[in-house]
């Protein structure tokens, strides 16, 4: 059965500082060849250029929270939308004082956008909708940081049932989507099909977690349960247990003892401090405690693979 495309792009691997070749945060996820993007560090535009990606096709863009990694690449990559003749709207999901942020940059360079733009503001509270659209339904995760800090699930919109193939010559071609949709067939003063006998069940929806910025917090393991990827920020080792703690971020063994709560199909780590050299050190720290953990990289694209091909 022909799989539809789910998978994410991570545009930058970096916390805080850019450095060893890591950008700040920002993920571009791609659910159906719908393009949404996750946070928005500096260099975000030129790493989408890099890549080959048209950014008017973004659909949404959803900020975690209101530190610079996260989102200082935002006015730049709002003003190119600009440039390049955007008419599409566009909808920013974020902390409620990011439209004051974005607006008085326009303000100060008398620049009015040629799209609509909307800031449609984020509340921190598990299992709250953020936006639905045909392809996907966004939900909010609570993260625990210094500042409010919104983590997201996105779970792909159902597919249709499938015809089967020993029985798709028995279904009229104007009937045929109704019967994808759930419906029986009845012919009149003929035979009477239930959609079972004609149809097949669809894939599973798959779900993909972004964990940005955040310390250990079991209160998510009931939202991530069972998700295909989780992507959970892992800025420290164990060594750094204590500053981990001070500043709110996770340590690798930490990111892999939530996946393994969790029960999750794959564990993707990012968010690395500078101090290393080499993101191994934080892999091979997660990996006895959760085999299924694998390292982002600026530029990987990762599909959210259904549980099964994992």
């Amino acid at each position: 059965m022909h799989q539809r495309r789910f998978e994410v792009t991570t545009l930058g691997t970096g916390a805080a500082l850019p450095a060893r070749g890591r950008y700040p945060s920002s993920q571009l996820v791609n659910v159906h060849d719908g393009l949404y993007l996750l946070d928005c560090g500096e260099g975000t535009q030129e790493r989408l250029r890099s890549l080959g990606v048209n950014f008017i096709r973004i659909r949404r863009i959803l900020i975690s929270h209101l530190h610079g990694d996260h989102y200082l690449g935002l006015m730049g990559l709002i003003s190119s939308m600009h440039l390049m003749g955007r008419k599409e709207p566009l909808y920013v999901h974020g902390p409620p004082l990011l439209k004051e942020i974005i607006d008085i940059q326009l303000r100060a360079s008398a620049t009015w956008l040629r799209y609509p733009l909307h800031f449609p503001p984020l509340v921190p509270e598990n299992g709250l909708e953020v936006f639905a659209d045909e392809r996907v339904r966004v939900t909010a995760l609570e993260l625990r940081h210094r500042i409010p800090c919104t983590g997201f699930v996105f779970t792909e919109s159902p597919a249709l049932r499938s015809l089967r193939k020993d029985m798709v010559h028995m279904i009229p071609h104007f009937k045929r989507q109704a019967v994808k949709q759930g419906e029986d067939l009845r012919f009149p003063d003929g035979p009477h099909y239930t959609n079972a006998e004609l149809t097949e069940d669809p894939p599973p929806q798959r779900r993909y977690a972004y964990c940005s910025d955040t310390a250990y917090e079991p209160a998510l393991v009931p939202f991530i349960a069972g998700v295909e990827l989780l992507y959970h920020e892992a800025t420290f080792t164990e060594m750094l247990r204590a500053r981990a703690k001070e500043t709110m971020h996770s340590t690798a063994a930490q990111a892999a003892r939530l996946a393994l709560a969790a029960n999750v199909g794959q564990l993707l780590l990012g968010h690395f401090s500078s101090r290393y050299k080499s993101s191994e050190e934080l892999l091979n720290e997660a990996l006895p405690i959760f085999t299924r953990t694998l390292l982002s990289d600026e530029g990987m694209t990762f599909p959210v693979n259904p549980r099964s091909i994992v």
